[in-house]
């Protein structure tokens, strides 16, 4: 399961109000690339695929397909604001090692 911490919930919700039309829910996957192997993506979908699983945070709805399933299991995402910059931070326990930016991981 993929959690979302209350302030990452409340951040997404604060950007979907801005779009028009607005959204659906989120999509959350796993997607190749970068200097490990694989990266994260967050992008606001419209309709889910047949297969999501979907998640529900309040009204907030968050999907994930089953391939990126196997590597956000157990993953939580956070809104974390720092005096470097602020962005979603992803805490996954299924993350084996990462790149030096921090962009990317591999498992």
């Amino acid at each position: 399961m993929v959690q979302l911490t209350d302030t990452a919930v409340g951040k997404v919700k604060e950007i979907l109000a801005t779009q028009e039309p607005k959204p659906v829910g989120l999509r959350i996957s796993v997607v190749g690339g970068g200097c490990s192997g694989f990266s994260y993506s967050m992008a606001f979908e419209n309709n889910p695929g047949f297969l999501d699983k979907t998640y529900s945070f309040g009204e907030l709805k968050v999907f994930v397909d089953q391939a990126s399933m196997l590597y956000l299991d157990g993953a939580e995402v956070d809104y974390v604001e720092t005096l470097e910059g602020s962005g979603f931070k992803f805490n996954n326990p299924n993350v084996k090692s990462t790149c030096g930016c921090g962009s990317s991981f591999s498992v």
